[in-house]
């Protein structure tokens, strides 16, 4: 039977055997009590990577991005962002659920807008108004297809949020894959971010967890923040070693999803009905526009030959690479596509 071949994100990978043996032989201890031994590691692991004074080990991307903008913001600020951002498009309304902070959010077709629009929209110092407290971004940015920015464009954003006295998050879930695209240290791209996350559980290969970074101060209120929002884990040592495997190990194998991915938005910008940016494919993730008839049945077709994939909305499918796609893979996708006929 043909295994079935899952486009629908790279949280769709599978621990590996190494993982599923470093889970076995952890050790570990209570992480509440800052007691296990390998998730201290893991933290100060990625605390080096991104260049950060400490990390916390968390189990979601989400809950990563919550606790930044928990600890950064005060009920009644207001946060910026990409209107597609995930802190505003994809965590359940959490921003507003958990921390009282309302979002203001501006238009960029590759997902980061200009230090000008940033501008534009901070708040003069007035008792009528929320005060502009952090400057939200993200890299690789999902909904705008995994568009990547590189390191003088985020420090301009962040000069300019800091020149207006905000902090800066970025939310890194994909942070390696734009340091591999750009072939840069993933510290270059987050050096003037206040705080910043990295995602274990997608591309990486860990089964779960996610990692929130920045100063030391910060980072023991995230922790404070972390037990109230229910994100103490005791023995996670066993999540962790998995975790240490994904970030050691997993980078060197993310160039070859991006060129997966440019092979499959190649293939697919071939077709005649197909509407997919090339040039716009910079790391894992491909976008195509069908046509909105077309959506579903395509979907449906696809999935009856063993293909999975996503809604991105009412128009466009997205495909994202990971470890557990192979060459064939792709031309599986891209011979179902062939052959669907969008009249």
């Amino acid at each position: 039977m043909q295994q079935s071949a899952d486009f629908r994100s790279d949280t769709m990978t599978k621990p590996n055997a190494a993982m599923r043996l470093a889970m076995v032989e952890a050790q570990v201890g209570d992480d509440v009590y800052g007691e296990d031994p390998t998730v201290r590691a893991l933290e100060e692991y990625v605390a080096g990577l991104l260049g950060k004074q400490a990390a916390v080990f968390v189990p979601s991307g989400t809950m990563a991005n919550q606790l930044a903008i928990h600890v950064h913001c005060r009920p009644g600020d207001e946060l910026i962002c990409e209107e597609r951002s995930h802190v505003f498009y994809y965590e359940g309304g959490a921003i507003a659920r958990l921390s009282g902070t309302q979002v203001r959010t501006l238009h960029a077709p590759d997902g980061f807008p200009t230090p000008e629009q940033v501008q534009s929209v901070v708040r003069v110092d007035d008792a009528h108004y929320p005060r502009s407290r952090l400057l939200v971004l993200e890299n690789t940015h999902n909904m705008a297809g995994g568009r990547v920015a590189n390191p003088a464009r985020i420090a301009a954003l962040a000069e300019t949020a800091h020149t207006a006295s905000m902090l800066v998050h970025v939310d890194g879930a994909r942070l390696l894959n734009a340091a591999v695209a750009l072939d840069c240290a993933p510290s270059d791209l987050v050096a003037n971010a206040n705080s910043t996350t990295l995602c274990l559980s997608k591309g990486l290969g860990a089964p779960v967890g996610s990692l929130l970074a920045g100063e030391v101060d910060f980072i023991h209120e995230a922790r404070r923040a972390r037990k109230a929002f229910g994100g103490g884990m005791r023995q996670a040592g066993i999540l962790a070693a998995a975790g240490l495997l994904a970030v050691k190990e997993g980078p060197a194998l993310l160039a070859r999803d991006h060129q997966r991915a440019k092979v499959l938005a190649s293939g697919l910008a071939e077709l005649p009905w197909a509407t997919v940016d090339v040039s716009a494919t910079d790391s894992n993730i491909v976008m195509l526009e069908p046509g909105q008839a077309a959506v579903q049945p395509l979907l449906q077709q696809l999935a009856d030959g063993g293909v999975r994939a996503s809604l991105a909305s009412p128009t466009r499918i997205r495909f994202v690479l990971h470890r557990d796609l192979d060459d064939e893979c792709v031309q599986r996708c891209l011979t179902i596509c062939r052959s669907f006929s969008a009249s």
